[in-house]
């Protein structure tokens, strides 16, 4: 037997080193390393020469995709750049006007007698009142006299009756005359701890308007303290309905009670507002004056005066930062819509919100204003320039706060009943902006479908080139066998040839 071997090696090639072999690369080293082991074949590096023919086959349809993916991903990048942006921007808005500083505040002339605050979304400028208080509100006070050595100890059984109404007072306030019940029902209260903590606590579980608590003096002994709300009609009675032993009788509370002593009586409180006279069951009164919220604190025979001054630096101020984040937000929106390199230069909606952006100096933000009053930030001196940001025209601010400043306040106030004002211009905005049905949304929704759609093509393409691979692998590794077959035919002939030339010599 003649045994015959190559001549001809097959070069090794240099693999590039990837992070994960494919399956389709695993099988043709594989394929590549039998037939150098062999040393037969045709002599060319098949694993390079597939990979070739494949990256050929699939470049331009790779790249492609790659591109458009690379693309979508800048395009979701700054749609959700201009979303945060413009959301940012309307809610920093609304923080600015919500926070009572471009606001109007009310000056009482005596806090010793009110104070006053300015209710969200009041127009207070030129505010002018008269307020006399001479008699402040408050709540029933009733503790009992005889002290109990054990607050734990069990005092006896049975039911209480607590009502509420209206009642009339000694001349000190300390017992009570006089009690017409009020229109609600009378609540019993079961005693099934009638310990003093016991009372207390089944008295405060009703929640009907009077709580109660355990006073211990300086000796342990303790004593309860019952206290309604403050206002005429919140005095109330409490009585031992279901009373087997009579120690419950102590606790009662009322006309005659004589195991109890009032502390304060309940009233109303009583005012005189530029001349007409008022009473209101708290010391704290939202609805005498609009857009103002009261705190009685004292008494006096001597009216307090309440006025209001305009914020005219606050304004100033809020005006120069409302243009230098408009800028600001504007110049996010070029970048994002540049005609040469931006990702939204052909999204409608991106669009569609600068041009929103733009009408915000020429928009109404004041319905029903008077004649000659300001109602757009145009004509109180926020100005557009040719780029399209804006600027402050310092003079034109000035004049407007000096001769309009309820206007120019108005349109920085927030209010939830009213489409007035720059902060509900801007929730709109925002708003339409950010829609998913034509807005933003709706171009995010759109972008994320077409990534996952290339995405999708992207791993057809894969799946493809490997079963090119595959295939290729398959059929060179056929040829190679032919070839290293032919070639030992090839070596066997020529070494009979050999032999026999050798003879015939």
């Amino acid at each position: 037997m003649v045994t015959t071997s190559s001549t001809t090696s097959t070069p090794t090639p240099t693999p590039s080193p990837t992070p994960s072999p494919s399956a389709s690369s695993v099988m043709g080293s594989a394929a590549q390393a039998l037939f150098n082991s062999l040393s037969t074949g045709s002599g060319v590096d098949t694993a390079s020469l597939v990979t070739s023919l494949v990256q050929a086959q699939f470049a331009t349809k790779t790249d492609a995709l790659t591109a458009q993916s690379d693309a979508l991903t800048a395009q979701i990048s700054g749609v959700s750049t201009l979303k945060s942006t413009i959301q940012q921007f309307a809610t920093a808005l609304k923080t600015l006007t919500t926070n009572g500083t471009l606001q109007s505040q009310p000056q009482s002339s005596n806090n010793n007698v009110l104070t006053a605050s300015a209710q969200t979304g009041a127009a207070l400028n030129g505010l002018t009142a008269s307020i006399t208080v001479s008699q402040l509100a408050s709540a029933q006070v009733a503790t009992t006299q005889v002290a109990v050595a054990d607050r734990t100890a069990v005092i006896g059984s049975g039911q209480l009756t607590l009502t509420l109404g209206s009642a009339t007072y000694s001349a000190d306030g300390s017992q009570m005359t006089g009690f017409t019940a009020g229109a609600g029902t009378p609540v019993t209260i079961d005693l099934t701890n009638s310990s003093l903590d016991g009372i207390a606590a089944a008295i405060n579980a009703k929640k009907a308007g009077v709580t109660a608590s355990v006073v211990t003096d300086v000796d342990g002994k303790a004593y309860l303290s019952l206290k309604g709300t403050t206002g005429q009609a919140q005095a109330f009675t409490l009585a031992a309905t279901t009373d087997p032993t009579g120690n419950l009788a102590q606790f009662n509370v009322g006309v005659g009670a004589t195991g109890t002593k009032m502390s304060s009586v309940a009233q109303n409180a009583k005012l005189t507002v530029d001349g007409v006279s008022v009473e209101r069951a708290s010391n704290t009164v939202t609805d005498l004056i609009t857009g103002v919220k009261l705190q009685l604190t004292g008494t006096s025979p001597v009216a307090v005066s309440l006025t209001a001054s305009s914020p005219t630096d606050a304004l100033k101020q809020a005006i120069t930062d409302f243009v230098d984040s408009y800028n600001e937000v504007l110049n996010t929106i070029n970048a994002q819509i540049d005609p040469q390199n931006g990702p939204l230069k052909n999204d409608t909606a991106a669009r569609a919100m600068l041009n929103s952006l733009r009408t915000l100096t020429t928009r109404t933000l004041l319905s029903g204003a008077a004649a000659g009053t300001p109602t757009t930030l145009g004509e109180i001196g926020i100005k557009t320039n040719r780029d399209g940001t804006l600027s402050v025209d310092d003079a034109s601010v000035t004049n407007a706060l000096n001769n309009y400043p309820a206007s120019v306040e108005a349109m920085f106030s927030f209010s939830t009943s009213s489409s007035d004002g720059i902060t509900a211009a801007m929730n709109g905005i925002s708003l339409t902006s950010t829609s998913t049905l034509y807005g933003l949304g709706a171009s995010l929704t759109r972008y994320n479908q077409q990534q996952s759609d290339v995405s999708k093509a992207k791993s057809d393409l894969s799946d493809q080139s490997d079963q090119m691979k595959t295939r290729l692998t398959q059929q060179f590794a056929s040829m190679n066998a032919k070839v290293a077959a032919y070639k030992s035919t090839q070596a066997f002939l020529k070494s009979q040839i050999d032999a026999w030339a050798k003879g015939s010599n």
